[in-house]
């Protein structure tokens, strides 16, 4: 039997991620990234247990683990720096099996990409377009040629060139009504805070720590799409956030003036389908989301195992990527709806309604918040024997 082929479109962790699996499965990959390299700039990402249970079919799991920081306690503020709910953490890996680990983005990009062969990395190849034949094969356009894999993944994210060009009317992205700051700060040399959110009116301050002594900070503001800032984004989030309470000044300290990253939020309207022929649509393409659960990444992972899971031990290409669609779309619109509701309430500025959020999260106790989160945090690989925490539809 022939080796099988796939186009991987889209270098980030999804899209790595899906060749590493597929390559694991015999499968020969190829990933077109555009960028003149494979890497990640700039800041932090959490992996919560169902990433790392992703990562564990991949057999990257304990790699990433000793790359990151193990965040041992985490929890909600009010704007007068009082504790609104705590998270037991160790609770949280007693329950779902793995921690939460939080590391710089670009560590993992470099974990995935050292896992494949070097020669299935084509940067600076840019896909400008995708169509498909009579039978449902994909036709590649890059660069000025044409190639026709057996199976395209599109992994290149919120505004994916396979989306657009394979779901011409499906609609685009939709702004969250909030920006978001991220930021890396300096080796501390105080002890380091325990990771938080700190809700204010209408803006958000979180911090969480990284391997090395740096601290990951992020940070929102309700705005219109593209308010400009007034300076430069350090400036713009002394002047927001420069006020509010330890430990918040501190950490503003520490970040480099040029090390502030500034992005509008969007997430995507769901798709009826995920694949068309032998296309498949994974991670942002498919499900952009707001990161108010911090899940972008890790259902871009989950997505990318059960994928390979699907196609392992088939010839039908088409019928695998139907299952792929039937267990990955329910799932990733119920995460995608979750993580916008929180993201609305975080965002709350009205006062009483602010009053009446914090009151609730103060009231609420702390296992009920672990036990809400269970739909998204027990889940495991297809094939591997289930939690009983696990379930496909949060």
């Amino acid at each position: 039997m022939a080796q099988r082929a796939a186009t991987i479109v889209g270098g980030g962790i999804g899209g790595l991620a899906a060749a590493l699996a597929l390559h694991r499965r015999g499968w020969r990959v190829e990933v077109r990234e555009r960028a003149p390299e494979f890497t990640e700039i700039g800041a932090g990402i959490s992996l919560w247990p169902n990433a790392l249970h992703a990562l564990g079919a991949l057999g990257l799991a304990d790699v990433v683990l000793a790359l990151g920081a193990v965040e041992t306690a985490g929890g909600v503020r009010d704007r007068r720096g009082r504790h609104l709910s705590r998270t037991d953490n160790a609770e949280l890996e007693r329950r779902f099996g793995r921690p939460l680990v939080v590391l710089h983005r670009a560590d993992l990009l470099r974990v995935l990409a050292e896992a494949l062969p070097a020669g299935s990395l084509l940067p600076g190849s840019e896909v400008s377009s995708v169509r498909l034949t009579d039978d449902g094969h994909p036709v590649v356009t890059h660069g000025g040629h044409e190639s026709r894999p057996g199976l395209l993944i599109g992994a290149d994210g919120l505004r994916s060139a396979v989306r657009r060009s394979l779901w011409p009317d499906a609609p685009g992205p939709r702004y969250a009504g909030y920006t978001a700051w991220r930021a890396v700060t300096r080796p501390l040399t105080t002890p380091r805070p325990e990771g938080t959110v700190t809700w204010g009116r209408g803006e958000r301050f979180g911090c969480t720590a990284l391997p090395g002594g740096r601290m990951y900070c992020f940070a929102t503001a309700s705005l219109p799409e593209g308010t400009p800032s007034a300076g430069s984004e350090h400036a713009e989030l002394l002047r927001r956030f420069g006020s509010w309470p330890d430990p918040v000044p501190a950490l503003l300290a520490a970040v480099p003036e040029d090390a502030v990253l500034r992005h509008d939020l969007y997430d995507l309207p769901p798709l009826p389908t995920f694949v068309r022929g032998r296309v498949a649509l994974l991670g942002d393409a498919a499900h952009a989301m707001t990161p108010n659960l911090g899940q972008g990444a890790c259902q871009a992972l989950e997505d990318a195992v059960t994928l390979a899971h699907c196609l392992d031990g088939t010839p039908d290409v088409t019928a695998a990527l139907r299952s792929y669609d039937l267990l990955r779309r329910p799932r990733t619109r119920a995460v995608t709806r979750r993580s916008a509701r929180l993201g609305t309430i975080g965002q709350l500025s009205w006062p009483p309604a602010v009053l009446l959020r914090d009151t609730a999260a103060r009231l609420m106790p702390s296992r009920m918040t672990l036990r809400a989160m269970t739909p998204v945090l027990g889940w495991t690989p297809p094939g591997h024997r289930a939690t009983a925490t696990n379930s496909e539809n949060p």
